[in-house]
């Protein structure tokens, strides 16, 4: 795994882009920005043993270099269920597809270059939107949703992992600097967390939890409760209702 070093230097940084140079480091980015992930992916093959039937179809839309799915299929190989990861990033893609050959991976599992806003949706049991919600622009979220919901086949499940924001000061000052101090704990120097701090910003557009639950909501999903939170990291779970 290559080690995430792209704003070490103090030059400015340009807006943040899911390019091949990320791709790189992406894992590591992951492993070191994301609290808990490894734990989180856990618990979302918790909840695919539970919902989904043998042989449906699971996306993970915005699937980046297929971390999250490929370890799906290694926990969930006795279910059988066909995984679909979707990327608008090809340097993402291109790096699951180079993963995916490294671990032989015999179950049906495949991995596409395309606008997730913009793909035909199959019939599926399950969906992940796992940190790409944020990365949408707020007017587009709830079309797609929508689009999303009308896949998924009654009892299918929604996992949305965003990172957060609070409208209590005080609250949301207190998780940001906790979550500062987590990067620090990973390695990141000060000069890193703030230049991609830069990069992301208008970018990254993130949602409080009351935001996201009713988002949500709107797009069709009356039954929606958070599963895990870390601080300003949360994830939930939609069902589609029968």
């Amino acid at each position: 795994m290559n080690r995430d070093t792209l704003f070490q230097d103090s030059k400015h940084p340009a807006e943040f882009t899911f390019n091949s140079q990320v791709a790189e480091v992406f894992d590591d980015m992951l492993e070191r920005s994301v609290p808990c992930y490894r734990q989180t992916t856990g618990m979302m093959a918790t909840l695919l043993e539970h919902f989904c039937s043998k042989g449906d179809t699971v996306y993970d839309l915005g699937c980046s270099t297929g971390t999250t799915l490929l370890e799906l299929t290694r926990q969930l190989s006795h279910m059988n269920l066909s995984f679909i990861g979707l990327d608008s990033s090809q340097p993402m893609i291109e790096k699951a597809e180079i993963k995916k050959k490294m671990l032989s991976h015999k179950q049906d599992i495949r991995f596409e270059t395309m606008d997730i806003t913009e793909a035909s949706l199959q019939e599926c049991g399950a969906v992940f939107l796992n940190y790409t919600l944020q990365f949408l622009r707020p007017p587009v979220r709830s079309r797609f949703l929508k689009k999303v919901h009308k896949a998924l086949k009654p009892g299918g499940i929604l996992i949305v992992s965003e990172k957060i924001i609070s409208h209590r000061t005080v609250i949301n000052r207190a998780y940001i600097d906790l979550y500062l101090n987590f990067k620090r704990s990973q390695g990141y120097s000060e000069t890193e967390i703030a230049k991609k701090r830069e990069a992301l910003e208008n970018i990254l557009v993130p949602f409080s939890i009351h935001e996201n639950l009713d988002l949500l909501k709107e797009s069709g999903f009356s039954e929606t409760e958070s599963f895990f939170q870390w601080f300003n990291f949360v994830s939930f779970l939609s069902v589609k209702t029968p």
